[in-house]
Order: structure tokens, then sequence, then C-alpha cells
């Protein structure tokens, strides 16, 4: 058996401290979702009456919360994957501008961000109080993820070399694009579509002034269900959305997963 250094046991220590310290109060919180009285503990008794209320009270919520995180992915797809292409192809002075410009809504403060939104479309009776709303506030702070994740594998990709030898053996551009650069940039659109699944689902600042009574989301309804119900319902409320976004993610990651090349037909 190959024997370990000392230096492997402290980092695998570290990595157990580091794991442990970030999952221990999810685990709690979880487990609060499933007990019928967290002041008293685990000996009080499991059930899932809890998890009921949270879906009687707020499955609407829920539901929007995926659609939203669902068309979000959509529309910084068809735009994302474009843009980044657009830059990568184009170096210059003026793209690097552009692409600075792209990370603007991350470094301002969502708060910040949907203030300028409602102040700019408050007029807009129709699309103020419809969930197209925060569907464009969403795009607006995880459109700079999909770029920079796309563009990140297109700038260590030789793009240009690949689609010149594509363009010699007669392809146009869709077909190079279809089947030459999106294929090579495949891990960036995974990457980028991870994230901004996962940041608009769980997304609260933007989405706390943007919201109304009748598009409450996910995260909103979990700050309602900590500040004015049970501390029970609140942590039931966390672990559906556990229950939601993993199998999510999951599924991505297999639709993401690199195909096994088919065999070329025999002559």
């Amino acid at each position: 058996m190959r024997k370990r250094s000392l230096g492997f046991w402290l980092q695998l220590a570290l990595t157990l401290l580091v794991s442990a310290f970030l999952g221990v109060p999810i685990v709690q919180s979880m487990l609060a979702g499933v007990t019928r009285n967290i002041f008293v503990g685990l000996k009080s008794g499991l059930t899932v009456d809890w998890i009921d209320q949270v879906l009687a009270l707020y499955w609407p919520a829920i539901l929007l919360s995926i659609e939203l995180a669902l068309g979000c992915l959509a529309v910084t797809l068809v735009i994302g994957v474009p843009a980044a292409y657009g830059l990568a192809r184009a170096p210059g002075r003026l793209a690097r501008l552009m692409e600075e410009a792209l990370v603007l809504p991350v470094a301002v403060p969502g708060l910040a961000t949907a203030l300028a939104l409602v102040v700019a479309y408050n007029g807009w009776g129709g699309f103020r109080q419809s969930a197209f709303f925060i569907l464009a506030g969403h795009v607006l702070f995880t459109l700079p993820f999909m770029v920079r994740a796309v563009l990140a594998v297109m700038a260590s990709s030789d793009l240009a070399t690949l689609e010149e030898g594509a363009a010699s053996l007669g392809a146009g551009f869709v077909r190079r694009f279809f089947d030459v650069v999106l294929p090579n940039c495949r891990s960036g659109i995974l990457a980028g579509a991870l994230t901004v699944v996962t940041l608009s689902i769980g997304e609260f600042n933007l989405t706390w002034l943007l919201h109304t009574p009748l598009t409450k989301t996910l995260p909103v309804g979990l700050a309602d269900a900590y500040a004015s119900l049970r501390l029970e319902i609140g942590s039931a409320y966390t672990l559906v959305f556990f229950v939601l976004i993993v199998p999510l993610l999951v599924a991505l990651q297999l639709l993401a997963r690199p195909r096994a090349a088919r065999p070329m037909p025999e002559e």
C-alpha cells in the first residue's frame, strides 16, 4: 500500500473540516424541516407536516422559480453564446470594453439594479406586474456569467484554425457555428448554464424589489416563511429547495456529458 505523506493527511483533514463547516448547518436546517418541534429536537419525532404546509402555501412560488430559472437559461444561451463568440472573434479595445461593461450588473448591488429597473419601467403596467419583469432582472444579472464562462473556453480554443479547416471543406457559417464552435465550447456552456440556473433560482436581492404579491418566487417565499411562520416551516422550505435544485443540476450535467463518437460508415 502506498504510504501517504504528512502533507496529504493535513490537506485531507483541512478539506473535511471545511466541508463539515459548510455542510453541517445545511443538514441541521433540513433536519429541522422534518422535526416535529425544533426546540425539543429529534426526540420530539419526525414529520412531513411542515413540508405539506410549504407545498400547500408556496407551490405557485416554487413553480414560478423553476420557470424563471429555465426561462433565464434559455435567454442567456440565445444571447450569451453568440455574444461570447463575437467577443472571441473580434479581439480589440472595443471588444474588451464591451466585455468589461457586461460585468457591471454583477458589480452593482442587486437592490440598486432592481431600483433602476423599477424607475425605468414602472409605467409599463402589464410588464411591471408580470413575471417577465423579474425574468428581465435575472437575465441582466446572470448574463455576464454565461458570457464569461463561454468566452474563457473559446479563448483557449483555436477556433480560427478549426473554422478555417471547416470552411476549406465547404462548410458555411451556420454549419461551422453549430458543428464546430458549439461542440468545442461545450464545457463553457455547461459551466455557464449551471451558474445561471443556480443564481436565478436562488436570487433574492433583485427579486425582492421586482416581485408583486402574484409573482412571489421561492427565495422571497423563504424569507416570508422565516419571518412570519414557524422555524420548522422555513427549514422545510429549505429542504424543498434542495430537493428541487439538486436533480435539476444533475440533469444539466447529464445533458452536457460528451457523447461517444459515431463510427464512420464503411465505403
